[in-house]
């Protein structure tokens, strides 16, 4: 009997803003939208937790060139803690490891408590976390049962704020309802939205862990259009086209970047790894167009104003009436 005929990958090259369900890990949301999409390569900015959902940006093809950078950018997320249960992940997926009271709370305490870690803070990561430790994830020594001592870092939480605290304060604590913050988290990268609950928890004197997380942006995709993977399911059946057309361009990517315009012959000879006098500004790294405003690729510019090629897309080189390097 035949198996199933072997699915063709095809090159494709662009942005996807994916609402990542509960209860998948992003590269297992990943590998889902890129067999349906029947890409040859894809990649995502920035790993969620299974139990979060929300902005998840997928790049395809030459798109996985700028991922890194859209790594470092800022993030928004909706989160809900529980108070007065520690877990060992510090979400509701992990264990719990003690349960106190919860103490009588009021909106000052609360805003002071949240005000402690708003700004530049160190944080301590969870130990289930996707950090590396001698090429392994952190997550994979604590499974094992492994001691692990995770060092504080500097991070950088820009709002961290009470969006409702109804279920605390307008109901007796004793009625039997988990007491819970529902709270808005914007921050730069590197922060966990885990550690920042637990640490709250902890400032109240009750412990807490997240009981749900959404992420809402990620610069510079700040009011996204998600597809969930129910709605391009429904729109693979209808064919490819109507896949592709959820699609961002590059470009809708790189705004994060200086823009550094290039003609023909300069584009033609960065794409031939050389370095283009200028002088260009501003120093450090930019994005590189044609002078039709089509993305070519990330360059880096000198303190001299000398601009040298780092990550080119596959067509930069096929700039019109250009020639190749003398």
């Amino acid at each position: 009997m035949q198996g199933r005929p072997r699915k063709r990958f095809r090159k494709l090259d662009g942005i996807l803003l994916l609402d990542k369900p509960r209860g998948l890990s992003s590269n297992q949301a990943l590998q889902r939208v890129r067999h349906l999409f029947e890409a040859e390569k894809a990649g995502h900015t920035g790993s969620l937790d299974p139990l979060a959902t929300g902005l998840l940006p997928v790049c395809f093809g030459e798109a996985t060139k700028i991922a890194g950078g859209l790594l470092g950018a800022r993030k928004a997320y909706d989160t809900v803690a529980r108070l007065g249960v520690v877990t060992d992940t510090d979400d509701a997926d992990g264990q719990p490891l003690r349960t106190r009271p919860v103490p009588p709370l009021d909106i000052p305490a609360l805003d002071a408590a949240l005000a402690a870690l708003t700004g530049r803070i160190l944080q301590r990561p969870p130990i289930y976390s996707a950090l590396k430790r001698g090429g392994e994830p952190l997550y994979a020594k604590a499974r094992r049962g492994e001691a692990i001592e995770v060092e504080p870092r500097s991070v950088d939480v820009h709002a961290f704020e009470l969006r409702s605290a109804g279920d605390l304060l307008d109901a007796p604590l004793d009625n039997g309802a988990p007491p819970l913050l529902r709270l808005r988290v914007e921050c730069g990268s590197g922060t966990y939205v885990r550690s920042l609950v637990r640490d709250l928890g902890e400032a109240l004197g009750c412990g807490a862990h997240v009981a749900e997380l959404r992420r809402l942006w990620v610069d510079p995709f700040r009011d996204p259009r998600l597809w969930t993977l129910e709605a391009l399911r429904a729109l693979a059946d209808r064919g490819r086209d109507a896949l592709d057309a959820c699609l961002l361009p590059i470009e809708a990517g790189m705004t994060a970047w200086p823009e550094v315009r290039l003609d023909p012959a300069q584009a033609r000879a960065l794409s031939f790894g050389q370095t283009v006098a200028g002088p260009f500004h501003p120093p450090g790294e930019v994005g590189l167009f044609d002078v039709r405003g089509r993305a070519l690729g990330l360059g880096a510019v000198d303190a001299a104003g000398r601009l040298r090629p780092q990550r080119l897309f596959s067509w930069a080189a096929s700039q019109p009436g250009a020639a190749g390097p003398g």
